[in-house]
């Protein structure tokens, strides 16, 4: 394998995520190049709004399919270890020391942060702080707007709702 900094790691879970928007957009492909078939056949192309929305719309289908094809082949799966330190793929409890109100993530590659689902990436600010920590380990996390500090209350193989 190539040198491991021209790879994204990324959990399994993001990995086959990936596949399956690709194949959603593959299924989608034939319809797109259909519909804009369609309206081409409708005459004068200067002035046929719906040809250009339809070749509007499979040039961003195009443009996704190479986009995720490239995120898929940079990327590296990346299976998280049974120890208590902080990796990709493994979901941290934090206190935050200012206000002690406490928040869950999971630690995941880049292609997959989701802020709203919990998933904050290992090269945020938040992430890289926590990476190579434990439980009970108080970090600073140096973010644009203000530096903060964090404990570190659990890390796990899984989510604190989730049996083991």
């Amino acid at each position: 394998m190539a040198n491991d900094q021209n790879f994204n790691p990324i959990t399994a879970a993001g990995y086959r995520q990936i596949e399956q928007e690709i194949a959603a957009l593959e299924a989608d492909r034939p319809h797109k190049i259909a519909s804009l078939a369609e309206a081409r056949s409708h005459g004068d192309l200067s002035e046929n709004a719906e040809y250009s929305a339809a070749k509007r719309d499979l040039r961003h289908l195009e443009s996704r399919l190479r986009f995720l094809n490239k995120e898929r082949q940079y990327a590296r799966i990346v299976t998280p270890s049974a120890t208590d330190t902080v990796e990709i793929g493994k979901w941290v409890t934090l206190e935050f020391l200012d206000d002690h109100s406490t928040a869950t993530y999971q630690i995941v590659g880049a292609p997959e942060v989701d802020l709203a689902a919990g998933k904050a990436t290992q090269v945020s600010p938040l992430g890289r702080a926590v990476m190579d920590h434990q439980a009970g380990d108080i970090v600073t996390v140096v973010a644009p707007a203000a530096s903060y500090q964090v404990k570190l209350l659990r890390v796990a193989l899984t989510a604190p709702d989730t049996p083991n």
